[in-house]
C-alpha cells in the first residue's frame, strides 16, 4: 500500500515539474495614439503555431509555451504589426503599443457630415473612395468623373443619349434628380446643368469621394432623396504638387491635365486646368455616333488666405467650355441640315468662397457662398432649346465640438432662375428656398453614439418642408459596428427629368405649382460592418447593407395626346428597397474586392406595381489588385443582370472586364488600360438606332454604347511622387 502511495505522489511530482517547464504569457494590446485597449487584436507565436487573441481589456492569454526564446507577432487591422523577442518564462504582463498605419479607416476624416469626427464614429453611413483608388480611377477614365461612381456598388450611370452621351446619376435604382451633386459642399450642379454636368467634371484636382445613400436633407437641404454625392478637392500643402497627366484612347479622344499647389505661410493657390477633344466614335459602322465629336475646357484656379493658425478664407472660380455633337457620322463632317445630330453647346462659370474662424478650441463658425451660372444650347432637327441658369447660395454655421455632444446650428438661402430664352411655352422657374437646420451627435458611451438632426425648409410657392433625421452607431469592438438610421426628403418639380430629357426637352408643358405637390420621401438605412484578420497576413472585411426609400407624388411625364407633354404626380408611392454587400481581402501586395447589389425598384402606381425600367435587380463585381511601390496591376469583371425596357421586354444580362497596368517612377508613372476588353456593347444584344436615317428612333440605352477603349498616359510628377501608403 506504501508503495501505491508513494507512486502516486512520484507522479504528481513528475506532472508538476513538467508543467512548470511551461509557462504563461500575457500580453496586453493598446492604442499608441490614446492608449485605449483593442479588442479583437490577433497575438501570434509562429515558433509553436500557437496564439491568442485579446479579449474586451485588450488582454490576451497564451498558455502552456515551452521555455525558450520566441518571435512574438502582435497584429491588428488598420494598425501597423509589430514583433517582440522574449525569453519565456516571462513573468510580467507586457504592454504593446500599437500604431495606426496609413490606410486605417480610423484617419479617415469626413467634410460632408460638418464633424471632426473620423468616420469610424459618425452614425451616418458614409462611403469614402479616396487617395489610391481615386488615381486608379483617373488613369481609367480622365475625362471626368462616371468610371468612379459606375463602378461603386448600388450606384448605376444611365446613359441618357447616344448622341450626346448625357448621363445620370442612379443610387439604388432612384433617378438621378433625386441625387444631390456637391463640389466641396456646394449645390452646384442641379436642374438645367445637372444633365450634362458628370461629363465636365474632371477628376485630377478631387482628394476624395463621400457618398452617402439614403435620405441626406439636414445639412443638404432637398433633393438628397436617393443621396449625395460630395466631391472634395485638393487643398494646398507646404510641399508643392505638379501633376501633368495626358492621355490618348485608341477611340481617337486626347486628354490634357494639369494640376499645381503650393502653400507658404500666410498663402495658398490650388491652379487646375482640362482640355478634353474626341472624335466621333462608330465602332459597329452603322453610320452613327456612339460618342460624339467634343470639344471641352476647364480651369478652376484657387487662392487660400491664412490670417491665423485658427483662420481660413478661400476663393475659386470655375470656368467650363463644352462643345459635344453627335448624330449621323455624315451630318457631323459635314454639318448636313438633312442628316440627324444632336449638338450642346455649354457654358459654365461659378465662383466659391468660404470663411472659416475658431472661436476657441471647440467652437467655430463657417460661412460660404457661391454664384453659378449655366447656359446652353440643344439643337436637334427642327428643335431648339437654349437659356440659362443662375444659381447661388449662402450659409452660415455655428459649430461646437464638445467631449460627448457635437452641435450644428445653421441658415442657408438657395436660390435658383432659369430663363428660356426662345419659346412661347413659359418654361421660366425661380425658386427661393430658405432653411434652418440643427444637427447633434452625443456619445453615450464607447459603444453607443447618437445622431439627430432637424431641418426646416419654405420654398416659394411650395411651402414648408419639415426634415427629421436620425440614426444610431454600435460599436461592439474595433471589429465589429452597426448603423441604423433613416430621414424625410423632397424634390420640388422642374422640367429637367430624364424623361425630358430623352426626348430633346419638346413640346414639354410648363411646370405648374397650382396642380402639383412636391415630391416627398422617408427612407431607412440599417448596415452591418465586421473586420477581422483569416491568418496571420490575411484580413478580411464585410460591409452589409439594407436600405428601402419610399417616393409620395413622384413626378411623372404625361403624353396629353395633343403632341404636348405635362408633368402630373404619380397616383401611388415609388418604393425602392435592397441590399448591398461589399467584401474585401487582403494579402501582403494583393487585395480583392468583391460587391453584389440587390436593386428591387417597383412603380406600384402601375398595374402589377412593375420593377423600374432599365434598372438590374442584380449586379455584381470583382477587383483584384496587386500594388507595390513599382506596381499596380488591377483586374476587374462586372456583371450587370436583366432589366426592363418600357415597354415591358426583358433585356439579356451582360458581364464586363477590364485590365489596368500602372509603372511608378520617381518622376511620375505611365499606364495603360483595357476597358470593357471583351467589346459587350449593346449594338451585339440589339440595335441602338432604327430608321429612317434622316429621322431616326433612339431605343432605350441598357448596356454600354462605346465598347472597348484602350488608353494610355503618362503621369509627370516634377516635385517627385508622394509618399506611398
Amino acid at each position: 500500500m506504501k508503495n501505491n502511495i508513494w507512486s502516486v505522489m512520484l507522479f504528481i511530482s513528475l506532472c508538476t515539474y513538467t508543467h512548470a517547464q511551461n509557462s504563461v504569457l500575457k500580453i496586453k494590446v493598446v492604442s499608441e495614439t490614446n492608449e485605449e485597449p483593442l479588442i479583437g487584436a490577433s497575438v501570434y507565436i509562429q515558433d509553436i503555431n500557437t496564439g491568442s487573441i485579446t479579449d474586451l481589456n485588450g488582454l490576451a492569454t497564451i498558455d502552456n509555451i515551452p521555455k525558450g526564446s520566441y518571435t512574438i507577432k502582435i497584429s491588428f487591422l488598420g494598425y501597423t504589426s509589430l514583433e517582440r523577442n522574449l525569453e519565456i518564462p516571462y513573468k510580467e504582463v507586457l504592454i504593446a503599443y500599437l500604431k495606426e498605419n496609413g490606410e486605417a479607416l480610423e484617419e479617415v476624416f469626413l467634410e460632408s457630415n460638418r464633424s471632426t469626427r473620423t468616420i469610424k464614429r459618425i452614425p451616418t453611413r458614409v462611403e469614402v473612395i479616396g487617395g489610391e483608388e481615386l488615381s486608379e480611377k483617373n488613369a481609367m477614365n480622365a475625362t471626368n468623373i462616371s468610371m468612379v461612381l459606375r463602378e461603386s456598388t448600388g450606384i448605376q450611370m444611365q446613359q441618357t443619349s447616344l448622341s450626346s452621351a448625357n448621363s445620370s446619376i442612379r443610387i439604388q435604382g432612384l433617378d438621378g434628380r433625386y441625387t444631390q451633386l456637391l463640389r466641396d459642399g456646394f449645390p452646384l450642379y442641379g436642374g438645367f446643368s445637372s444633365g450634362l454636368s458628370i461629363l465636365q467634371i474632371p477628376p485630377l484636382d478631387l482628394k476624395q469621394f463621400e457618398i452617402i445613400k439614403g435620405s441626406s436633407s439636414t445639412l443638404y437641404g432637398g433633393g438628397a432623396i436617393a443621396g449625395l454625392v460630395n466631391l472634395i478637392s485638393k487643398t494646398p500643402e507646404e510641399e508643392p504638387e505638379l501633376d501633368i497627366m495626358l492621355t490618348q484612347t485608341h477611340a481617337l479622344g486626347t486628354t490634357g491635365n494639369i494640376f499645381y499647389s503650393k502653400r507658404t505661410n500666410k498663402f495658398g493657390v490650388t491652379l487646375y486646368g482640362s482640355g478634353y477633344i474626341q472624335k466621333e466614335f462608330d465602332p459597329e459602322n452603322d453610320g452613327f455616333s456612339n460618342l460624339p465629336r467634343t470639344k471641352s475646357i476647364s480651369v478652376n484656379p484657387k487662392l487660400f488666405y491664412y490670417p491665423s493658425d485658427k483662420t481660413k478664407i478661400w476663393f475659386g472660380i470655375n470656368g467650363t467650355y463644352d462643345d459635344r455633337i453627335g448624330g449621323d457620322i455624315n451630318g457631323i463632317k459635314n454639318r448636313n441640315d438633312n442628316l440627324y445630330t444632336e449638338e450642346n453647346v455649354s457654358k459654365r462659370i461659378s465662383t466659391q468662397a468660404v470663411y472659416t474662424t475658431e472661436i476657441d478650441t471647440v467652437k467655430s463658425i463657417n460661412i460660404k457662398n457661391s454664384f453659378a451660372y449655366f447656359d446652353r444650347d440643344l439643337t436637334v432637327p427642327n428643335i431648339n432649346f437654349n437659356g440659362t441658369q443662375i444659381n447661388s447660395f449662402t450659409e452660415v454655421a455655428y459649430k461646437n465640438d464638445g467631449k460627448r455632444s457635437d452641435w450644428i446650428f445653421g441658415a442657408n438661402l438657395y436660390t435658383i432662375d432659369f430663363d428660356e430664352e426662345s419659346s412661347s411655352l413659359e418654361r421660366d422657374q425661380s425658386e427661393l428656398t430658405a432653411g434652418l437646420f440643427v444637427n447633434n451627435i452625443y456619445d453615450f458611451s464607447e459603444n453607443w453614439i447618437l445622431e439627430t438632426g432637424f431641418r426646416g425648409d419654405y420654398v416659394n410657392d411650395w411651402g414648408f418642408f419639415p426634415l427629421p433625421k436620425l440614426s444610431l452607431l454600435y460599436k461592439a469592438n474595433n471589429s465589429f459596428s452597426s448603423r441604423i438610421g433613416g430621414g424625410l426628403g423632397y424634390k420640388i418639380p422642374d422640367i429637367f427629368t430624364e424623361e425630358a430629357e430623352l426626348i430633346n426637352f419638346n413640346n414639354i408643358l410648363a411646370i405648374d405649382s397650382d396642380t402639383l405637390e412636391a415630391e416627398r420621401s422617408y427612407g431607412v438605412n440599417l448596415d452591418f460592418n465586421f473586420e477581422t484578420y483569416l491568418t496571420d497576413e490575411i484580413d478580411f472585411s464585410i460591409n452589409q447593407l439594407f436600405y428601402v426609400t419610399a417616393i409620395q407624388d413622384g413626378l411623372l411625364l404625361r403624353d396629353t395626346g395633343t403632341g404636348f407633354f405635362e408633368f402630373e404626380n404619380a397616383g401611388d408611392n415609388i418604393v425602392s428597397k435592397g441590399a448591398e454587400t461589399n467584401i474585401k481581402f487582403s494579402y501582403r501586395d494583393f487585395r480583392w474586392f468583391l460587391n453584389y447589389a440587390f436593386i428591387d425598384t417597383r412603380l406600384n402606381y402601375l398595374d402589377g406595381n412593375p420593377q423600374k425600367p432599365l434598372t438590374a435587380r442584380h449586379n455584381a463585381g470583382s477587383v483584384v489588385m496587386y500594388e507595390n511601390e513599382t506596381w499596380r496591376i488591377g483586374f476587374e469583371t462586372y456583371y450587370t443582370g436583366k432589366q426592363l425596357l418600357s415597354n415591358g421586354t426583358e433585356t439579356t444580362d451582360y458581364v464586363l472586364m477590364g485590365l489596368l497596368g500602372m509603372r511608378n517612377f520617381s518622376w511620375g508613372t505611365i499606364f495603360v488600360n483595357f476597358e470593357n476588353f471583351t467589346d459587350r456593347r449593346q449594338s451585339r444584344f440589339s440595335p441602338l438606332v432604327l430608321p429612317p436615317v434622316n429621322d431616326p428612333t433612339f431605343t432605350e440605352i441598357y448596356a454600354p454604347a462605346d465598347g472597348f477603349i484602350l488608353s494610355a498616359g503618362i503621369i509627370i510628377k516634377p516635385f517627385g511622387q508622394k509618399e506611398h501608403h
